[in-house]
């Protein structure tokens, strides 16, 4: 079980427990005042040994620094493996570099406390948004699961159902009519692809990813392959996610638009612009995307201030309004399921609730008469 020593200090008689560890190396901890916490201290090595839940103190000394390091570096082998997002890797080391590593670098890994976790989520969320707030937690959640794995601790003090994050606040979505796209596209620098991003419901980066060779003319259809992602003013080109690789239609009366954007193009070139630079909607307060809004919107007083990813709600508000069931409205946006789906655009099918209601009605009458 282990031994118990004597010894003097300057503050008087003190204790230390010597014992071996599960690799049978001598261990020793030392400054207990009472014969009897040595002896208890040995106790819970012993069970903890038994039950495989054994950690040496040296180990749960290691810094939150130092394992961050480590993990940002396999973080980054995932970029180049291609089984994680430069975008997000981008994000994530922003908010390991801004908010983890500024609070919990210097701490030891067997430092930290719940209560702590949950005070610096409280801390940060007064002043910064719920998805900064995430994304933070998330970093410093995932170093401490490897500190776990490592066998550095036994739990992770950042998990746990008492760990509440702020929710996301749910801002009402901007819905443009057929014809505020019109205007918007007639007043727009790149009308054609404007048309194209609202009635497909494609992402900025994979409309401007497209190539001439992903396009089907005859049946209307464009293969989702390559996703253009802006990081730090860089176009990071990547291929989608496994659910996001798709086939999607688009409407006959955008075969004009699609015939201007091939035109003396080769298989290679990318299908909107000139071919060879990627599309970027331009500054947000007075890029050429946002100077078309602001036209727009002075000429329609109804007009919304609307940005990029709002013609891909919008592309969806006309696909349900169109009948568009949510299984070919999942497929059309590439989402993981049919369910995020219906999450995401629960408000687009207000009206179906209505529906249902006077269905029910009607057939309880229908039948109360027979």
């Amino acid at each position: 079980m282990g031994s118990v020593y004597a010894y003097e200090t300057q503050a008087g008689k003190r204790y230390e427990a010597r014992y071996r560890k599960p690799d049978n190396k001598t261990a020793r901890k030392g400054g207990f005042r009472l014969k009897r916490e040595a002896e208890a201290y040995l106790a819970t090595v012993e069970v903890s040994k038994l039950t495989g839940t054994y950690i040496a103190p040296a180990d749960g000394q290691a810094t939150v620094d130092m394992l961050g390091t480590i993990w940002l570096e396999a973080h980054h082998a995932r970029v180049s493996a291609s089984t994680l997002k430069a975008s997000t890797f981008h994000s994530d080391e922003s908010a390991w570099r801004i908010h983890v590593q500024t609070k919990w670098g210097k701490r030891s890994v067997g430092s930290i406390r719940q209560s702590e976790v949950k005070a610096w989520i409280s801390v940060l969320g007064a002043n910064r948004s719920a998805t900064t707030v995430s994304r933070a937690y998330g970093v410093l959640a995932s170093i401490l699961d490897d500190a776990v794995h490592d066998k550095r601790l036994n739990s992770n003090p950042a998990r746990g159902d008492k760990v509440k994050l702020p929710r996301k606040a749910s801002a009402k979505r901007a819905y443009l009519t057929h014809s505020q796209i019109e205007r918007l596209a007639a007043e727009s620098k790149y009308p054609n692809f404007i048309l194209f991003l609202t009635y497909t419901g494609l992402r900025w980066g994979e409309a401007t990813g497209l190539r001439v060779a992903h396009l089907d003319r005859t049946r209307r259809r464009v293969d989702i392959r390559e996703n253009a992602v802006s990081v730090n003013g860089h176009i990071i080109v990547g291929t989608p996610k496994t659910h996001e690789q798709r086939t999607v239609a688009y409407p006959a009366f955008l075969d004009s638009a699609i015939e201007i954007a091939c035109h003396g193009k080769t298989d290679d070139a990318l299908l909107f612009g000139d071919g060879v630079t990627h599309l970027r909607p331009g500054n947000a307060d007075n890029g050429w995307f946002a100077a078309a809004v602001k036209r727009s919107q002075a000429t329609d007083p109804d007009f919304r201030r609307v940005t990029p990813h709002d013609l891909r709600h919008t592309a969806a508000s006309l696909a349900i309004s169109a009948g568009a069931n949510i299984k070919v409205l999942q497929r059309m946006l590439g989402h993981a399921s049919a369910a995020m789906t219906l999450d995401r655009y629960a408000d687009l099918f207000d009206d179906d609730l209505d529906t249902v209601a006077i269905a029910l009605d009607q057939s309880r009458l229908d039948q109360l008469k027979q």
